[in-house]
């Protein structure tokens, strides 16, 4: 009995001895810097919503956070990068509406899976669009647009970021939805196509809150609904196009972390936990708002389904519109 009971603390000793050397193995979550790949040039929203993440979990984990843009391919190449790295916390990534959803749908043969190649982290926040117009154009509101696209179809043309771009496809799930005939004009970038608007060689567009507010003050533009479902907290005063008569209309650019498939759920979690808190805090939300962005702050696996439900939407998008990449 008493050899029995001297073994079995021996064995207990050893077992010790076992989890205590495997726990120094293991430094606690994060011991090194983390890189942050931004699959964008500076300077764009997905840029400015990564750096804020970035800058405010190097505060909050007390270690370096690394913003790396590699933009190029329509964000294909930053997202590869994310998709192809270590699986253990020190690679993250924002994924965006372009780079899970379209790039999807668009792009044969994509070197990346947009959901069995990631971990979900969180949906950190989201972008409405405007359905802006040209001041010269007779309507005033969503319904009068419609009736007017209604009794001169084919006539009214809209710009966009390019070909198979979010705001292009923005407009031909309107064109669907109201049941109207328009024509898409693609330009290099949201930049001339907004020029272009404000010149009049085209009718209207769908465009960021942030960059059609100060046109629409100075009485360039008209602002005649948002793209979200619920109202903007910079504009609250104009409505969402459900609201005028676009019944289930929801189209937004988003942002969202995304870590390697395969990362250790506790890191993925202690991610989630930190990220949400940043994002809840009133700095970067004031921050965030200043910028037209939503703040959002989700679940892994809310933004898991959520990635699922945009694939195929946009999916739907691409097919209906039959874009195609040339």
């Amino acid at each position: 009995m008493k050899r029995s009971l001297i073994l079995a603390k021996a064995v207990a000793s050893i077992m010790l001895l076992v989890v205590v050397g495997h726990s120094a193995a293991q430094p606690a979550y994060p011991a090194k810097p983390i890189r942050f790949i931004i699959p964008f040039a500076p300077g764009g929203g997905n840029d400015i919503v990564s750096r804020i993440v970035c800058q405010q979990l190097a505060e909050a984990f007390r270690q370096s956070c690394i913003p790396d843009n590699r933009a190029g391919a329509g964000g294909i190449v930053g997202t590869e990068i994310v998709a192809k790295a270590t699986p253990d916390g020190y690679t993250l990534g924002m994924g965006t509406t372009s780079t899970f959803a379209i790039n999807p749908a668009l792009v044969k043969n994509l070197s990346y899976d947009p959901v069995r190649d990631f971990a979900p982290v969180t949906m950190a926040a989201s972008n409405a669009y405007v359905l802006a117009i040209n001041s010269s154009v007779p309507a005033r509101t969503v319904a009068e647009f419609i009736a007017l696209a209604k009794a001169k179809p084919g006539t009214l043309n809209y710009s966009s970021a390019g070909n198979g771009s979010t705001l292009h496809l923005a407009g031909e799930i309107f064109k669907n939805m109201a049941g109207v005939d328009l024509v898409h004009i693609p330009y290099k970038g949201m930049g001339p196509g907004l020029t272009a608007l404000i010149a009049g060689e085209v009718q209207f567009a769908f465009a960021p809150l942030i960059q059609v507010m100060q046109p629409e003050r100075a009485g360039q533009l008209r602002m005649l609904g948002i793209s979200s479902l619920k109202r903007s907290g910079l504009a609250p005063d104009l409505p969402t196009l459900t609201e005028s008569g676009v019944k289930g209309y929801d189209v937004a650019g988003w942002y969202g972390v995304v870590a390697p498939a395969n990362t250790p759920r506790p890191v993925i979690l202690r991610l989630n936990q930190e990220i949400v808190k940043i994002l809840n805090s009133k700095s970067v939300t004031a921050r965030l708002v200043d910028e037209g962005t939503d703040v959002v702050g989700n679940s892994p696996e809310q933004f898991g389904a959520f990635i699922k439900t945009e694939l195929a939407k946009w999916t739907k998008a691409v097919r209906d519109a039959k874009v195609t990449l040339e």
